[in-house]
């Protein structure tokens, strides 16, 4: 990619570069489409081609979602669940405890139990229980005369502890963890990253195949006419699956576009009571959005299962008392401001190892300590991960054994590394997908894990230290209007696969900038071109650091910035504004 505007090393350290497009293709693109030019150019950089640009633009499930039944067991898990609606059989949901955890959890159990269902859900305790089915708690739900139980976000590899049903309920897997062999021995293992499922659907998260399990269920109870006094509409229950996509960092690519686009109309319409009261707390303005989902939502859900009561995420989202809802809100809303404490307390440490690693020439980073708690471990790898541009794995230990949580980059597989560790004996329980994975293992045995990692994920060494920002192009301040940022915001909802678009905007001025926000975290300014336009822009996460130094203090002197456009609506208007996420100080 060439260089763009000569930035070598920005203010946070990067290189700025253009993003190849076929300019052809994205004219091509605009005519056949009737769209303005830059729409075209950035579908084509995307490689987004005329066959499947309108789907891209207007995502719809009728044209996108797949044959449930192209997933390996979901026919049989269809007809297992009608049988169980049908004949009012006792069923628990076993869910995980993070958001995609809770948001299939919250799927099934509140869309049987509208079909009529007996339904209990159960998630297990992050300390004292660990990741997915035990064989305890699989017989406690079986002495609570369970007959079928829904496993969902776990359970593809718990054939241990999914013995302790046998003979006394059927089990059904809803699951997209990577698989290390055959399936346990279960009624239905529904994965699309099962060895030998073809459907093409690796990247749904578990909340869309629970979603897929739900059209399957639908399909059958409809043939054996269970519909007559009308049919429950599914997609309804589509803010749920939304909301999981964004968190478990799933493509936003072909049906998951589709998913996270429906389901946040479905959000905006304010119609689950937790979530409602769950973006009032959080503050969150004007039409939700994948931020909305991946940064407001999500992070107070996870902090239930992280640091406090495991399923209270779960109990939120399925609650329809506003009353109730609005407590539980608050109370996640306090959660995870500790969390937030116990994760800065963590990062710290962590980040000194992480750099003396790195200085010493590894391409992943393993780093440990005692009494790391392990509810905040992950989002301690994804801080670590997203500041180096490194695989990263982080382990809190206690009684000689560390338990950690691990995030990668695209294009390296954390999740068939851990996998492989576990095969190898290396690990005492290890699972997950190519972003994030979870293990466990001897504590005298990380080195050699770490070893193993460095080995696996190769590429990791070649990585830059801090990734390139690849720019799709440099607007000039007077012409980033609304109907540009419109334009641009048709290509939302943003995410992996589907990175949002940064602009830069050459020798801009800052002419007004401020502290805002929560202890002065967000810098708010305005930004004027050499042409003579103007323009709001907005830093966040701007506590501290050389690019809320520099926006602060530039002086008015002539600024690269590189950033978001995006329209930006309250109540009924709407108004452009840059989200700033680079500078650099221009040379001459």
């Amino acid at each position: 990619m060439p260089e763009a505007l000569d930035i070598t090393a920005s203010v946070t350290g990067r290189r700025w570069l253009w993003r190849e497009t076929d300019e052809r293709a994205g004219l091509m693109l605009a005519q056949r489409l009737d769209v303005p030019e830059i729409l075209g150019r950035l579908l084509a950089a995307r490689g987004i081609g005329a066959d499947t640009a309108q789907d891209f633009l207007a995502p719809t499930l009728r044209a996108l979602l797949p044959d449930p039944s192209s997933l390996r067991d979901m026919e049989l898990a269809a007809a297992r669940m009608a049988d169980a609606v049908q004949r009012a059989e006792s069923i628990a949901v076993f869910a995980d405890y993070d958001v995609d955890g809770a948001c299939s959890g919250a799927l099934v159990t509140g869309w049987l139990t509208r079909l009529g269902a007996r339904v209990r859900h159960y998630v297990p305790d992050r300390l004292k229980e660990g990741y997915g089915p035990n064989a305890p708690a699989i017989a406690a739900l079986c002495d609570a005369g369970a007959t079928l139980i829904i496993c969902v976000d776990c359970g593809i590899a718990a054939h241990d502890a999914l013995a302790a049903a046998q003979g006394r309920a059927d089990v059904v897997v809803l699951d997209h963890h990577k698989a290390e062999g055959p399936p346990p021995p279960v009624v239905a293992a529904v994965n699309p990253n099962r060895l030998d499922c073809d459907s093409g659907q690796r990247g749904l998260c578990a909340a869309g195949v629970a979603f897929l399990a739900l059209v399957a269920l639908h399909r059958v109870l409809r043939a054996r006419g269970a519909f007559a006094a009308g049919e429950p509409d599914l997609m309804g229950a589509l803010d749920l699956v939304a909301l999981a996509t964004v968190c478990d960092v799933m493509p936003l690519s072909g049906v998951n576009r589709a998913l996270v686009t429906q389901g946040l109309r479905v959000l905006a319409r304010r119609g689950r009571p937790g979530l409602a009261a769950l973006m009032d707390v959080a503050g969150t303005r004007g039409e939700p959005t994948a931020h909305t989902l991946g940064f407001a939502l999500g992070p107070r859900i996870n902090a239930g299962g992280r640091i406090a009561e495991p399923d209270l995420g779960l109990r939120l989202l399925l609650t329809d008392d506003p009353v109730e809802a609005r407590v539980m809100a608050e109370k996640l809303d306090a959660v995870n401001r500790r969390r937030q404490e116990v994760e800065a307390g963590v990062l710290h440490h962590a980040l000194e190892q992480a750099e003396a690693q790195l200085s010493a020439g590894r391409g992943v980073v393993l780093v440990a300590g005692v009494g790391w708690h392990p509810g905040v471990v992950g989002i301690v790898a994804s801080r670590i991960k997203e500041k180096f541009n490194r695989p990263a794995c982080v382990a809190g230990v206690e009684g000689g054994i560390a338990k950690g949580s691990g995030r990668s980059i695209t294009g390296l597989d954390l999740g068939a590394a851990v996998i492989y560790a576990r095969a190898k004996g290396m690990l005492l329980t290890g699972g997950g997908h190519a972003m994030a994975a979870g293990f466990s293992l001897d504590a005298a045995r990380l080195s050699e894990f770490h070893a193993l990692l460095d080995e696996r994920l190769a590429g990791a060494a070649t990585l830059p230290a801090a990734s390139d920002l690849v720019l799709d192009g440099a607007l000039a301040v007077r012409g980033a209007d609304v109907a540009m940022a419109e334009q641009i915001g048709r290509l939302a909802p943003f995410g992996p696969a589907n990175e949002e678009p940064v602009f830069a905007f050459p020798r801009a001025r800052i002419v007004k900038a401020d502290r805002v926000g929560a202890e002065g975290s967000v810098i708010r300014a305005f930004i004027e071109g050499a042409d003579g336009g103007r323009l709001k822009a907005v830093c966040f996460r701007a506590k501290e650091g050389p690019l809320p130094e520099l926006l602060l203090r530039s002086g008015g002197m002539p600024l690269h910035l590189a950033g978001h456009l995006r329209a930006e609506r309250w109540n009924d208007t709407v108004s452009a504004g840059l989200q700033v996420i680079d500078a650099a100080p221009c040379r001459d």
